[in-house]
This record gives structure tokens, C-alpha cells and sequence, in this order.
């Protein structure tokens, strides 16, 4: 039983520190919103959750800015010009 809680407290820490890492790793470099996007004429400029499927997302295309919503079986536009702005 000794052993039991040895192990326990060895190793709870140390699978909850790669679930942790893993999901940093994921957030950081999830598709879309990695750092080398300079050279592409189509930018992902920001993207806000909706939901468990649903995603808005601002995309900006030769100068403009669009703002989609994304679901699991559909892409949809929503606004575009200039009027909108992010924070």
C-alpha cells in the first residue's frame, strides 16, 4: 500500500505536467495561427470560438477584411470592408 502512494505521487505530477505541455504545444502552434504568415496573401487575423463546432474568424484577402463563420459542414461570410476592426 506504501508503494501505492509513492508511485501516486511520482507520477500524478509528472502526467499532469505533459497533459499541460501538450496542450501549450497545441495552442501555440495550432494551424493557421503560426507566426510566418508575412509572405501570404491570405491571413488568418484572429478566430473566436462559437460553441463546441463554431468558430468567427477574421481573415484579411489582398487588403480587405473578412469576417466568416466557420461551422462543421459550412464557411459563411458574414461582414467585409474596413468597418471591421479588431480590439
Amino acid at each position: 500500500m506504501f508503494w501505492y502512494f509513492v508511485k501516486l505521487l511520482i507520477l500524478l505530477p509528472l502526467v499532469g505536467g505533459m497533459a499541460f505541455g501538450a496542450l501549450w504545444l497545441w495552442r501555440k502552434y495550432q494551424p493557421g495561427m503560426m507566426a510566418g504568415q508575412g509572405e501570404r496573401s491570405l491571413k488568418l487575423l484572429e478566430a473566436l470560438p462559437m460553441g463546441a463546432f463554431g468558430k468567427l474568424a477574421v481573415v484579411e484577402f489582398e487588403g480587405r477584411k473578412i469576417l466568416v463563420a466557420v461551422t462543421r459542414g459550412r464557411i459563411e461570410k458574414i461582414a467585409e470592408g474596413d468597418h471591421v476592426r479588431l480590439r
